[in-house]
């Protein structure tokens, strides 16, 4: 029969845990059974340390029912031997109605077993049982009767164990001795995740998503990194669930470390198959060493049973396909969750409930690296900023706050401060193994780029790394994907790569260990003082890939051989960068440089000290030159091949005098030259860049003019705020977004402006010289003209009808501002402060039908405006969504009235 751990209890409810006497209460026939099988029963029940109530036990002189009673109400489980002649025994009968009783009151477990008799003749009281329970009614009140004989019935009508099924004794005590402990283990609770931070969070959700409710079979992913928590919050999860009565799962399972359960290299995959088949049977009917013929067997036996089952660590779809292949083999109600580090694997099995395991909050990744560390939720006096650094160093990763939080308990201030700087630069042993196991997983292509990624690329977009591995043949956009599935990296919402910091130091650990000893050989170069050394003393090699140096972790100047580079052959990415703009960063050429890899595809050197590039320098793989703050005077000579060229950057390289000529550059999209302090002209070469979205030449404070005729079709932002001999108003594009021209000697703004359908922003304060309004097109959302010599706004100036924001802040000849102004719709910010021409108007008139006016737009249901006024000003407030601007309109105001319009606009209904 069934096992009756499920269908025995009557209710989720439970005695107090400290008023459990004992384990088991037995109530039997001492004549039918005591010298044989409850003798070996009870003996195997101790030796399994459950304790039983025996009432041999008693004392002498003790009134024994108040004994027994007591002893079945502080016993959790209570064991029924129905044998022949138990119903000839009042006594029996009475432990029965009492067992009965505390089953429906406390939820205690009743397992009956049905020792030579047939469940039937007990339900119904008939046969020789039968006989034996009518002997036992002679002369018994109908009251008493009929109690015992619902008894009866009821314990006849719960399934347990039938000695008719089984060929000895011995087979069904080792059954029930395994149910009791089992039985046990379920309904004790659990305190193992009781100080786990965060956890119950998780579990809600979880719950939720299950849907426990539903009679379908469900299937759900927990997915997240390595170490994120996952295998606790299922295990957590299993042991509320088959705790939990009301759920009535007939069969639990809760199968660990899935993908380490055979060596897959031994088996074929119908063998492995097979194998994990086995193992889980095993598991979930609770018999040892289940052996199967085929791969229908699992099915078969499950079909009809309603299953809890979490299969943990799960890493290949076969596994899946072995163990849940399909819901149809499982009964109503079963489910199903799986963990794992890999989404793609839940999508390919058709799980489409996932659930992510998020990082801990900050404070509470302080909390489980204390409760590791201390013990307790908080650090002790002296710890605090200690514990807090060892938080951060865990990156909030929950497997390396109890790591490191387990290996610092008991140690002093002095041993936590000496243990820091190892934590800083090396992984600690135990989560490098696990770390190890999951990158060991991956593909040959897959891990290259993981490594490109930790050394190089770690918070970059997406589209960049795409460019820069683009003709690697690592098929870079399928590894992306695979390893974001694989939990190695997540993709924000911005398009930024984002690898966790233990998993970066990780890469950065393998690139080391691949040559302990000369790094020139390894395939990234990342600590300062490895690439410093390889530089000065020229041992990089052809297996060196890629550099990355932050220069200002470097404490001493460092002269770089001319024939660094010479046996580099294949670098493809050389960034030597700083934050920092300080002489002391700096690297150093005293003798020039004799070659740069012709394979590079980032070359970033803040700070270049020499005046030009390698004379034999061919930039045919160039996807980003960014050469800020250099010492450069000419890039190279001639027309060189730029056709992979996305992005050049000259930044504040300030004796940089002549740009390239950039035809062959047809894919360039950013063009950063701003600072360049020395560049007077810019190359006609220029209309080839039809792909050019940003052209920043912002404070060439030598440049007097761009070439003419020509219209660069992609291009969105044009910066040239700064640009103080610039004249002529630069029509290079008519699809410009955001253009910003102030603070040049521009003197007029061309009629064709009006035609640009892109406009969204144009800037030109500090032009001094403009002194007529640009007349603008009507997709322009913010206008600024402050400080210049524009005199008056036309009234033309409504065809903006986007316009947003308008900025004409200390325009000094400003005298006369259009009524037209004030019906534009959308506009929210006008600026007219310091306007000196304008004079500000008294009148409390004007105040009161602009405070009505006002009243019935909010009333409309329009953005709230709250007039603000004194007898020095009129003021006008429009509160946005998160600040209160300040519209000054006394002018306004004063025009109006001078023109005689005040009164049918303020009196409108608008």
């Amino acid at each position: 029969m069934a096992s009756s751990s499920s269908s025995s209890s009557s209710s989720t409810s439970s005695l107090p845990l400290h008023r459990w006497r004992y384990h088991v209460f037995s109530s039997f026939r001492g004549e039918d059974v005591r010298k044989n099988f409850l003798s070996h029963f009870h003996k195997e029940l101790k030796l399994k340390g459950n304790d039983t109530f025996k009432d041999d036990g008693i004392k002498r002189s003790t009134s024994i029912w108040p004994e027994l009673k007591q002893a079945i109400w502080e016993s959790r489980i209570s064991i029924v031997v129905l044998s022949m002649n138990y119903a000839g025994s009042s006594w029996c009968l009475n432990e029965l109605v009492e067992i009965m009783e505390c089953r429906e009151v406390s939820g205690q477990t009743l397992m009956p077993i049905f020792y030579e008799v047939d469940p039937s003749d007990v339900r119904k009281q008939k046969g020789e049982f039968g006989k034996a329970f009518e002997k036992t009614c002679a002369g018994r009140t109908v009251e008493e009767t009929q109690r015992w004989t619902q008894a009866l019935t009821n314990v006849g009508s719960i399934a347990g164990e039938c000695s008719s099924n089984w060929d000895n004794d011995a087979e069904m005590i080792e059954k029930n001795v395994a149910d009791v402990s089992e039985e046990l283990n379920r309904c004790t609770p659990s305190k193992d995740f009781d100080d786990l931070v965060g956890l119950e969070a998780h579990v809600a959700k979880l719950c939720s998503m299950l849907c426990l409710e539903s009679d379908e079979v469900r299937m759900i992913g927990i997915w997240g990194p390595i170490g994120i928590g996952k295998t606790t919050i299922a295990r957590a999860l299993y042991s509320q669930l088959s705790a939990a009565a009301d759920d009535n799962f007939q069969l639990n399972i809760l199968m660990e470390n899935v993908k380490g359960s055979c060596r897959r290299n031994e088996l074929d995959g119908y063998s492995l198959k097979l194998h994990l088949q086995e193992r889980f049977l095993s598991e979930i009917f609770n018999k040892r060493d289940i052996k199967i013929s085929h791969l229908g067997v699992a099915q078969e036996r499950l079909k009809n049973q309603k299953a809890l089952i979490v299969l943990d660590d799960v890493d290949e779809l076969q596994q899946l396909h072995a163990l849940a292949d399909q819901v149809q083999w499982f009964g109503n109600g079963t489910r199903i969750i799986v963990t794992t580090e890999d989404k793609q694997l839940l999508k390919a099995h058709g799980i489409s409930h996932v659930y992510e395991v998020g990082f801990p909050s900050k404070d509470e990744a302080f909390k489980i690296l204390c409760r590791y560390a201390f013990g307790q939720n908080s650090a002790p006096e002296g710890f605090y900023d200690l514990a807090v650094e060892v938080s951060q160093l865990s990156g909030n990763l929950p497997l390396s706050l109890s790591v490191l939080g387990a290996s610092l308990r008991g140690m002093s201030k002095e041993e936590w401060t000496k243990a820091l700087p190892r934590f800083r630069t090396s992984l600690n042993g135990k989560i490098e193994k696990v770390f190890g196991v999951c990158y060991d997983s991956l593909d040959e292509k897959d891990r290259l780029i993981f490594l490109h990624i930790a050394c190089l690329f770690n918070g970059e977009k997406v589209e960049r790394v795409i460019q820069f591995l683009a003709k690697s043949e690592l098929e870079v956009e399928f590894g992306l994907k695979v390893l974001v599935d694989r939990s190695f990296l997540h993709i924000c919402d911005d398009g930024n790569i984002v690898m966790h910091c233990l998993l970066q130091q990780m890469g950065k650990e393998i690139t080391r260990g691949q040559c302990i000893d000369e790094p020139g050989k390894r395939k990234f170069l990342v600590d300062a003082k490895d690439i410093s050394d390889v530089l000065v003393d020229a041992t990089g090699t052809e297996t060196v890939l890629g550099i990355s140096l932050d220069m200002s972790k470097i404490n001493d100047d460092v002269c770089i051989s001319e024939k660094a580079f010479d046996r580099m052959h294949n670098l493809q990415f050389l960034r030597l960068y700083t934050n920092f703009q300080d002489e002391s960063f700096k690297l150093c050429l005293p003798h020039g440089l004799d070659r740069l890899p012709h394979k590079l595809r980032l070359l970033h050197w803040d700070s270049y000290p020499i005046k030009c590039m390698p004379s034999r320098f061919r930039p045919e793989f160039l996807v980003e030159l960014s050469m800020r703050d250099s010492k450069l005077e000419k890039l190279w000579e001639g027309i060189q091949p730029l056709a992979s060229l996305k992005q050049m950057d000259l930044s504040a390289s300030t004796k940089i005098k002549d740009i390239p000529n950039l035809s062959k550059a047809t894919n360039l999209e950013n063009l950063y030259l701003r600072f360049c302090k020395g560049l007077a002209s810019v190359p006609s070469s220029l209309q080839n860049l039809n792909k050019l979205k940003v052209l920043d030449m912002s404070s060439c404070v030598r440049l007097n003019a761009l070439p003419t005729n020509m219209n660069l079709e992609s291009l969105s932002v044009l910066n040239m705020k700064g640009c103080s001999k610039l004249r002529i108003f630069p029509e290079i594009s008519s699809q410009v977004k955001f253009m910003s021209v102030g603070e040049t000697a521009i003197e007029e703004v061309p009629l064709s402006i009006s035609l640009w359908p892109q406009l969204i922003s144009l800037e030109m304060s500090g032009c001094k010289k403009l002194k007529t309004f640009p007349k603008l097109p009507a997709s322009v959302e913010v206008l600024d003209l402050s400080s210049t010599g524009i005199e008056e706004i036309p009234w033309w100036v409504e065809n903006a009808s986007q316009l947003l924001i308008m900025c004409m802040a200390n325009c000094k000849k400003l005298k006369c501002v259009p009524p037209s102004i004030y019906k534009m719709k959308h506009l929210e910010d006008v600026d007219l402060s310091g306007c000196s021409e304008l004079r500000p108007v008294l009148s409390s008139r004007v105040f009161e039908k602009c405070r009505k006016r006002n009243t019935k737009k909010n009333c409309n249901g329009s953005r709230k405006k709250n007039i603000n006024m004194d007898e020095k000003s009129l003021l006008f407030s429009v509160t946005g969504d998160s600040e209160t601007r300040m519209l000054t309109v006394r002018a306004i105001v004063e025009h109006l009235e001078q023109v005689q319009w005040l009164e049918p606009i303020m009196d409108s209904n608008e």
